[in-house]
């Protein structure tokens, strides 16, 4: 059963709109009227009052004569469509049900997009179809395809602006989409398919079709048009490819298209047109280099590429920067185009150059330069902006470059000894200017050349100690040394882990070259042998060697124990522990087993009277380790 307040609404309603047309008629008669006084508490009083009463009415008129009735047939409601008069509700139990806003956008989406691409392909299936049949049966000749292909093209480019001009733009640009394709196309075919023109007007053409499609995206504002010429400026060379070498041409219109793109980069905030420039040029120069590259033209080339490369190392000065697009978040155009225009020409470089370590070294160092200089002056050019982030890349491609340049132009253990000084460099200058990420550069180049020391330097040693490799060594061991001074002056609380990592790696490599020393000497020592007969000699220094190796891991755990128990470090003293345990493991497991009776005995006696010192003063606890005295001896036996 319906509210009687809905009946109320909707009678209160359908009374005021029948008030309305009343008053509106009496108007037209000429007829005076005049409102009937309100009640002193009416109800909807607002509503049943005419929505355009006169102002000042004069006296209540005469009910008008009574029109004809009309019959209304039946199921046949009556007509409201009259000004002024709205159909009421009628109540009913049923309610309707608003269509979903996701159904609905769905159903746009469909109807203005879908069906718009749909019969735009179907339209050409069917008219390509009837192209084809036309030809196959030399209706229209190879001219006459052309100018068809042609003035379609140019139609369907002027047709689409009637659409633009009524709002239509999403299907203004599908039209003009199919319209300059099919201008591309056309022109191909006039070149390459019928030979009808050649290819400088060919080339020509096509320029002239993209610097139109590129005045469109200006005059119009639309980045769509811009992508479209950037699709058909870098196609043109392909359609156009003759299977010549015109490497100068080639490179120049290239040159030309990515110096336009810029300029509607600077003008407009249109940074994805900067990638599809960068990949056009990057396939354009691949696929000549694997086509026509010979080592006549390295000059030409290297010009080019240098060209490219200083086209697009200059986009984070030269588009537009503004407070909308803070550096905090930087655009993954403007940190990861720099990246890969590095790599790209180096690696261009690379492949020019190959077997030319000089050359290139120069070229990285170049580089390396050149980025310093951009970054410098991007800060310069932004002064007072979050431009930190952009200048620290920079900076980090130039310190990469440096990088590169120490194993081309070194060899060697040079390369391993460039690295360690960079790292330090790197280190002081993020001390100096307070930057982490030179910190995190340092640390780079220090794993580079520790793991390169490790694992792929190769000594031949002919001395004790004075030889290249401890010498190398003792640079790595120093600059970890500064590392650990430097640090403890200045490193935050969260990176005193880092440094006692670097204090462990120091005792290692202090281990390792120590060890390597005494390994060679011995080496050296049985080298000198091989002419004498008898074993005896022979065995004798290897139970020498392996005895040297037992007392300097002793040695230096012993001589690590000191250090902690004077600085009252129980860090250095764990290293010492370990150290002395797998010296432990080592007399019990092989030394008893492996030496003669005297070496057993002199590692065995050596071993528990360090064993016995370490342990005494433990015991006397000079370091203060127990809480108290009585506590030290809380756990004794009586």
């Amino acid at each position: 059963m319906a509210d009687p307040q809905d009946e109320i609404d909707a009678l209160t309603a359908q009374v005021a709109a029948l008030t309305k047309r009343v008053y509106e008629l009496e108007r037209k008669a000429g007829v005076e009227w005049v409102p009937t006084p309100a009640p002193s508490a009416p109800i909807h009083s607002e509503v049943l009052r005419p929505t355009e009463a006169p102002a000042e009415p004069a006296s209540i008129p005469a009910p008008p004569p009574a029109a004809p009735a009309q019959t209304v047939p039946q199921n046949q409601s009556p007509d409201f469509r009259a000004p002024g008069f709205s159909r009421p509700e009628a109540p009913s139990s049923r309610t309707s049900r608003p269509v979903p806003r996701a159904d609905v956008d769905l159903e746009k989406t469909i109807g203005q997009y879908w069906l718009n691409r749909i019969g735009i392909v179907a339209i050409l299936i069917g008219v390509s179809y009837f192209l084809k049949y036309a030809f196959e049966n030399n209706w229209i000749g190879p001219s006459g395809r052309v100018v068809i292909g042609l003035l379609t093209g140019i139609g369907l480019v002027l047709w689409s602006e009637s659409f633009r001009a009524k709002g239509y733009q999403a299907f203004s640009y599908s039209l003009k989409a199919v319209g300059i394709g099919t201008l591309y196309l056309s022109l191909w075919g006039a070149f390459q398919v019928y030979h009808l023109i050649p290819a400088a007007a060919a080339f020509a053409s096509m320029a002239m079709v993209t610097a139109a499609t590129i005045a469109l995206a200006l005059t119009q504002d639309a980045e769509l048009l811009a992508t479209f010429a950037l699709v058909g400026g870098f196609s043109t060379p392909i359609l156009l490819s003759t299977g010549q070498n015109h490497e100068v041409v080639l490179f120049s219109y290239v040159a030309l298209l990515d110096i336009a793109v810029l300029a509607l980069a600077i003008g407009k905030p249109w940074r994805r047109l900067l990638w599809g420039s960068f990949a056009g040029t990057i396939l354009l120069y691949v696929g000549w280099y694997s086509d026509y590259y010979s080592a006549d033209q390295r000059a030409t080339t290297v010009l080019f590429a240098t060209v490219f490369f200083l086209l697009f190392a200059c986009i984070p000065l030269a588009t537009p920067y503004n407070e909308s697009q803070r550096f905090t978040g930087a655009s993954v155009t403007l940190t990861v185009m720099p990246l890969l225009n590095a790599g790209a020409f180096f690696l261009a470089l690379y492949q020019v150059y190959d077997g030319e370590t000089a050359t290139l070294t120069w070229y990285a160092l170049g580089l390396a330069a050149v980025y310093l200089a951009i970054g410098s002056a991007f800060r310069r050019r932004f002064p007072g902006q979050d431009n930190t982030f952009l200048n620290l890349l920079h900076i980090g491609i130039a310190i990469a470059f440096i990088t590169i340049a120490i194993p081309l132009k070194l060899d060697g253990q040079w390369i391993t000894i460039g690295w360690l000084i960079e790292s330090a460099v790197l280190l002081w200058i993020s001390v100096k200017v307070r930057t982490d990420f030179l910190r995190f550069l340092a640390v780079a180049a220090l794993a580079l050349g520790i793991g390169r020391l490790l694992l792929i330097d190769r000594f031949q040693t002919d001395t004790l100690i004075f030889n290249a490799r401890f010498a190398t060594y003792l640079v790595a061991i120093a600059v970890l040394g500064g590392i650990i001074v430097f640090g403890n002056k200045h490193a935050s609380q969260r990176e005193k882990p880092f440094l006692q990592i670097a204090a462990v790696l120091l005792n290692l490599l202090a281990l390792v070259a120590l060890t390597l020393e005494a390994s060679d000497y011995f080496d050296r020592q049985l080298a000198t042998l091989h002419h004498v007969i008898f074993a005896a000699p022979f065995t004798q220094l290897r139970l020498e060697r392996d005895f040297s190796y037992s007392a300097i891991w002793l040695v230096y755990g012993v001589a690590l124990m000191a250090v902690g128990f004077g600085r009252k470090s129980s860090f250095v003293r764990w290293q010492s522990l370990v150290l002395i345990a797998a010296t432990i493991a080592k007399v019990f497991l092989y030394d008893v087993s492996a030496l003669d009776k005297g070496y057993r005995i002199l590692s065995f006696v050596a071993l528990g009277a360090v064993l016995l010192a370490i342990s005494f003063v433990y015991q006397r606890d000079w370091l203060k380790l127990s809480t108290n005295s009585t506590d030290s001896r809380a756990g004794e036996p009586s």
